[in-house]
C-alpha cells in the first residue's frame, strides 16, 4: 500500500497509487457537503477487526472550521491546567496556617513546602509515565476520565487530612493524577483540533495554569482569612473549591469523545468514520458553511498496540534529533523558572523588606504577566511559524533575564521594578515553556504520543523539583546580591542554550497535519527523521 499523505515541504498535492481508494473521498455529499471518506483494505472488515486501510479521517478532522464543539473540547479537557495552577499556588499560600496550632493538621511549614511539595512531583511524574503508556494502549477518553477521577478523589480526601502521613500520601496521589492528565489530555487535544488552530490552543491551554495560580493566590487570602472562615476550615475549603471545579469538568468531559486518530490505528475504523461523520455534521451545522472538499488520504496497518521497546526506539532512535530538543526545551524552561519563582518571595522579603503576608500580591501580577504571553503570542505559533517563535521567545526571555540580572546587581531595581522586569520576562517565557509542551505533543507519531509527552514532562517536572531545591533555593535565600544573580544567569543560560538548539531544529510543524509531522509507525510507509 502506498500512503498519500504529501510529504514534508510539498503542500497539499497528493497521488494515491492504491486501487481501492476512490474519488468519493474527496467529494462531499450533495445534500450536507459533509466529506463521506472512504475506508478500503484487506482484513476482516469488521469495525473492530484489524486490517489495512486507506482513509481520509485525519485530514477531514484537519479541515474542520472553528466552531462550538471545539469549544466544548477545550473546555472539557483544557481547564484541568487552571486546576494545576490552583493547586499548587494553593499549596504554597497555605503552608504558613497549617503550620499554626489550631490548623487541625499537626505539620510543619517546611513539611507542606518540603516533603509535601516533593511527593506532588514525584507523584506528577509517576503519574505522567503510568498513565502515558495506558493512554496509548486503551485510548484518550477512558484515561482522561480515569485520571480526573483520581484528581478528584485525592483532593477531597486531602482536604479531610487529620495527620501528616495522610496529607503526604493524598498530596502524592494528586500528583499522580494531574501528570496522567497532562499525557491523557495533551494526546486528545492534539489529535482533535485542526491544524491550522492546533499550537494557538496548545499554547493557551498550557499557559491557563498561571489563571488558576491568580485563582489560587486570590482565593487563599479570602479563604485564610479568620473573619470568615474558622483556622481549621479555610485552608479545607480551598481543596473543596478545587473538587467543584473538577466536578464541573468532568460532566463536561463525559461529552468529548475518543480520538478518531486512536480508534482508526487500533481497528475501530467503523467507529472513528462514524464519529468523524456525526462530528462533520455539528460542525457544518453550527458554522452553516459547507464544508471543503478532502484530497488527502494515509493507508495504515491497523494494530492493537506497540511495545514498549518500539516506542524507546522511535522516540530516541529514529527521532532523536527531535528527542534532544524536547528535552533542552524542558530542561531550560525549568531552569528559568525555578530561577524566578522558586525564591522571589524570599528575594522581595530579604532584599526590599516586603512583608511576607503581601508577597502574594506580586506573585499575582507575576501570574498575570504568564497568562498574558500565551493568549497573546499564541496564534503567532501558527502564523509566523514554530521555529521561529520557539527560538524567539526562549532567547527574548533568556536575554531579559540577563538584563534583569544586569540591574539587580547594580542596585537599580525595587520590589516593585523588580516584579515588572520579572513579568516581562516571564511574558514571553511562558509561550515558550507552553510551546515545549506542544512540540513534543506533535513531533512524535501517534503511537508514541502519550508516552513521548509523559517522558519529557516528566524531565521537566522532575528536573524543576530538583533543581529548585538543591540549587535555587540556597542562592536566592542567602541575602548575598552576587548568589541571586547567579541564579538569575544559570536560567537565563540554559534558556538561551535551548532557544539556540530550537533555532536549529524545531520543525516547522505549523498549519501541518500531525500525519504529515511525523508519520504513524502503522502507516504503510512510516518516516524517519
Amino acid at each position: 500500500m502506498s500512503v498519500s499523505v504529501p510529504q514534508p515541504g510539498t503542500g497539499g498535492s497528493n497521488s494515491n497509487s492504491n486501487s481501492n481508494s476512490n474519488s468519493n473521498s474527496n467529494g462531499a455529499d450533495a445534500g450536507t457537503g459533509i466529506s463521506t471518506g472512504t475506508v478500503a483494505g484487506t482484513g476482516t472488515g469488521s469495525g473492530t477487526g484489524i486490517s489495512t486501510v486507506t482513509t481520509s479521517i485525519p485530514a477531514r478532522l484537519d479541515r474542520l472550521p472553528w466552531s462550538r464543539w471545539h469549544w466544548m473540547i477545550v473546555i472539557g479537557l483544557g481547564t484541568v491546567w487552571i486546576l494545576d495552577g490552583l493547586e499548587v499556588t494553593v499549596v504554597g499560600n497555605i503552608a504558613g496556617r497549617l503550620s499554626e496550632e489550631g490548623s487541625g493538621l499537626p505539620i510543619s511549614s517546611a513539611q507542606v513546602t518540603g516533603i509535601a511539595a516533593a511527593l506532588y512531583v514525584a507523584g506528577a511524574c509517576a503519574g505522567a509515565l503510568f498513565f502515558g503508556r495506558l493512554t496509548d494502549i486503551f485510548g484518550r477518553k477512558k484515561l482522561f476520565m480515569v485520571t480526573l477521577a483520581v484528581y478528584l478523589a485525592a483532593t477531597a480526601l486531602t482536604a479531610i487530612s487529620f495527620e501528616p502521613w495522610w496529607f503526604f500520601l493524598f498530596r502524592f496521589l494528586t500528583g499522580f493524577g494531574i501528570g496522567g492528565e497532562y499525557a491523557a489530555i495533551n494526546s486528545a487535544i492534539d489529535e482533535l483540533i485542526p491544524s491550522q488552530y492546533r499550537g494557538r490552543v496548545d499554547i493557551v491551554i498550557n499557559g491557563s495554569f498561571w489563571l488558576g495560580a491568580i485563582g489560587g493566590a486570590l482565593l487563599s487570602i479570602f479563604a485564610l482569612n479568620t473573619h470568615f472562615f474558622p483556622m481549621n476550615i479555610g485552608w479545607r475549603l480551598t481543596f473543596a473549591l478545587g473538587v467543584v471545579l473538577g466536578l464541573v469538568i468532568l460532566l463536561v468531559r463525559r461529552h468529548v469523545p475518543e480520538s478518531p486518530r486512536w480508534l482508526l490505528i487500533h481497528g475501530r475504523t467503523e467507529e472513528a468514520e462514524r464519529l468523524v461523520s456525526e462530528v462533520e455534521e455539528q460542525v457544518a451545522a453550527d458554522t452553516g458553511r459547507e464544508l471543503p472538499p478532502v484530497t488527502q488520504e494515509i493507508t495504515i496497518h491497523q494494530r492493537k498496540s506497540i511495545g514498549f521497546g518500539d516506542i524507546a526506539r522511535t522516540v530516541f532512535s529514529t527521532y532523536k534529533r527531535r528527542a534532544v530538543l524536547g528535552f533542552s526545551l524542558f530542561i531550560g524552561q525549568a531552569f528559568l523558572y525555578n530561577a524566578i519563582t522558586f525564591g522571589f518571595g524570599a528575594i522581595l522579603t530579604t532584599f526590599y523588606d516586603v512583608p511576607t503576608s503581601n508577597t502574594g500580591y506580586y506573585f499575582a501580577f507575576i501570574a498575570a504577566g504568564n497568562f498574558l504571553g500565551p493568549l497573546l503570542l499564541g496564534h503567532l505559533f501558527d502564523t509566523v511559524g514554530r521555529r521561529v517563535m520557539i527560538s524567539g521567545t526562549y532567547l527574548l526571555s533568556g536575554v531579559l533575564l540577563f538584563g534583569t540580572a544586569w540591574l539587580f546587581d547594580r542596585g537599580s531595581l525595587d520590589a516593585t521594578t523588580l516584579t515588572a522586569c520579572w513579568c516581562v520576562v516571564l511574558f514571553f517565557a511562558s509561550a515558550g515553556a507552553s510551546s515545549a509542551y506542544l512540540t513534543v505533543s506533535e513531533i512524535f507519531p501517534m503511537e508514541t504520543r502519550a508516552m513521548a509527552i509523559a517522558f519529557f514532562y516528566a524531565i521537566g517536572t522532575a528536573a524543576g523539583g530538583i533543581s529548585g531545591p538543591l540549587i535555587f533555593a540556597e542562592l536566592t535565600e542567602s541575602g548575598v546580591v552576587a548568589d541571586t544573580v547567579l541564579a538569575f544567569q544559570i536560567g537565563a543560560g540554559l534558556m538561551c542554550a535551548a532557544g539556540l538548539v530550537a533555532a536549529f531544529l524545531a520543525v516547522r510543524a505549523e498549519r501541518r497535519s500531525l500525519e504529515d509531522i511525523a508519520r504513524p509507525l502503522s502507516a504503510a510507509h512510516p518516516s524517519t527523521e
